[in-house]
């Protein structure tokens, strides 16, 4: 597969992985890391249960997990940018309606188009844009893109912190919707190219194709590859319930371990910048391997880290390090193994099939993470998050057995 921009080489290419960096910054913070700041402001207005404000972001992940398959078919038949497109304007849309929201049907209807917004365009959707553009050579472009991404919380919760102060919580969703029709749309617009002629497999679909739900059926799963993608899916999936019931329950977990809020908070504070350290570390040295060591590697980092704090371990920072390591590895890995594993051609529906599993795990991982949390206490829980890693550890296992077995993937 050609390169796009050929002549205009790295240079446009770093143009595009910027654009969609910057992209990716604003769309991260202003949706799925949103309530970390806006909740509380959120209940405080409204006397709404911060459970039932929670289950608006809940309701967004769920139908961005519906409808990520959809938007892999788009992406394969399209390349990509008017999708992109169309998640800036979705993102716009669910945050003036949060800000208009005065009763719970709207909340929620608000939280659902911002759903659609977060599957169109979050890191599955620019991952499979990536791949389009570039084909097997999208690997460096995906992991400099984490490297973007790695900054949406820290952005974010410092910007809806400001928003908040100046206008409030409904004038920092409304200000977040415009910077989507200012900032990411514009860079979207402009900077992504359209694929190149040669970028995909199957015909080209009309957009009454795709509004009647008609893929492309050239980048379907050939069948002596569908075991190989029931593991991975299997294998990412397992992989995300862990990570998103730490993500939601880890101030709680140390807590439970006898550190004050403050402390927690601080601990907490360290899987941010080892995220960032590994993805630096892989952007140097991972292109030397394949993804599927990137992926042990990143999976033995979880397992030691969940390991540690399920033990007790003295050293909690530590763990917290290597827990964070291998998040921030493992982000990249979800762009680049399956890239890998089945090619360039039938990448974007791929993508979007597996954003499904995912997405709607971690949806409910948090919720059936408080439920043992309630029950059985916050050491069950951890028991069982060291099974799901060791789960996670053996089906990868498993992907390299049958990956080896199948052989390399068409071009």
């Amino acid at each position: 597969m050609s390169s796009v921009g050929a002549g205009g080489g790295e240079r446009s290419r770093a143009a595009v992985v910027t654009a969609l960096g910057v992209a990716q910054i604003l769309s991260w913070g202003s949706s799925f890391y949103l309530l970390g700041v806006l909740a509380a402001p959120i209940v405080a207005d409204t006397g709404w249960s911060k459970a039932v404000v929670v289950g608006g972001f809940t309701a967004a992940l769920v139908t961005a997990g519906l409808a990520s398959p959809r938007v892999g078919n788009a992406i394969q038949a399209t390349g990509g940018r008017p999708v992109l497109m169309a998640a800036s304007l979705l993102l716009a849309a669910g945050l003036a309606g949060l800000s208009f929201a005065q009763s719970l049907a709207q909340y929620y209807l608000a939280w659902i188009i911002l759903g659609l917004g977060m599957g169109a365009g979050l890191y599955d959707a620019a991952f499979a844009t990536l791949g389009r553009l570039y084909g097997s050579s999208a690997r460096q472009a995906i992991t400099t893109l984490t490297l973007f991404g790695g900054f949406a919380s820290t952005v974010g919760w410092s910007t809806s912190a400001f928003l908040v102060e100046t206008l409030g919580w409904r004038g920092a969703c409304l200000a977040y919707a415009g910077m989507h029709l200012v900032v990411t749309l514009p860079l979207v617009a402009i900077m992504l190219p359209r694929a190149p002629a040669d970028a995909g497999e199957g015909p080209r679909l009309t957009l009454a194709d795709l509004l009647r739900g008609r893929g492309n059926t050239g980048g379907a799963v050939p069948r002596e590859y569908r075991l190989l993608f029931l593991l991975v899916a299997a294998g990412m999936t397992s992989a995300i319930v862990a990570f998103a019931v730490i993500s939601m329950h880890l101030l709680t977990i140390l807590q439970a371990r006898g550190f004050t809020l403050a402390a927690a908070v601080a601990l907490g504070a360290l899987v941010g910048p080892s995220q960032v350290g590994a993805r630096l570390v892989e952007t140097f040295f991972g292109l030397r391997f394949h993804p599927l060591w990137t992926a042990a590697f990143s999976a033995a980092l979880t397992l030691s880290g969940v390991a540690m704090l399920a033990a007790g371990a003295p050293i909690v920072s530590l763990a917290l390090v290597l827990y964070g390591a291998g998040l921030g590895i493992h982000s990249i890995v979800r762009g680049s193994l399956p890239l890998a594993l089945f090619g360039p051609g039938r990448y974007a529906v791929l993508m979007g099939k597996l954003a499904l599993p995912i997405l709607l795990a971690g949806a409910l991982a948090p919720l059936v993470g408080a439920w043992v949390i309630d029950t059985a206490g916050p050491d069950a829980l951890l028991a069982g998050l060291v099974a799901i890693c060791l789960l996670y550890a053996a089906i990868l296992a498993a992907v390299a057995l049958e990956a080896r077995r199948r052989g390399p993937p068409e071009a």
